[in-house]
């Protein structure tokens, strides 16, 4: 039950956004990457460990080190837009540079 209620607001968060997106795509863009998501996150983990502060660490160093790789896949993307290239081009060569990201995100955490 607990499950199926995370996933439901984490649902609505996105359907949200992009409904905004509609209308006000920098407004949708702002609460797309907000700390909303982390905010969640992190009351879910502290509800499922509660006082394991260790975890919440790890969790807080790997959301502000991860924000390096996301900056890359919105920099990527903003710039083959701005080459009117294809949505599928764009999330590829997005999604490639921030995997590429994230591994070097996940092989400094170590």
């Amino acid at each position: 039950m607990r499950f199926a209620v995370r996933l439901l607001i984490s649902v609505f968060v996105i359907a949200v956004c992009l409904h905004i997106g509609k209308k006000q795509p920098t407004l949708a863009g702002l609460i797309a990457v907000m700390p909303l998501t982390g905010l969640l996150i992190m009351v879910w983990l502290y509800q499922d460990k509660p006082g394991d502060f260790e975890t919440m660490i790890k969790y807080a160093k790997g959301a502000v080190w991860g924000i390096l790789p996301s900056i890359l896949f919105f920099a990527t993307a903003l710039f083959c837009f701005y080459k009117k290239m294809p949505l599928w081009i764009v999330l590829c060569a997005s999604f490639a540079v921030w995997l590429a990201g994230a591994f070097v995100h996940q092989f400094l955490l170590k």
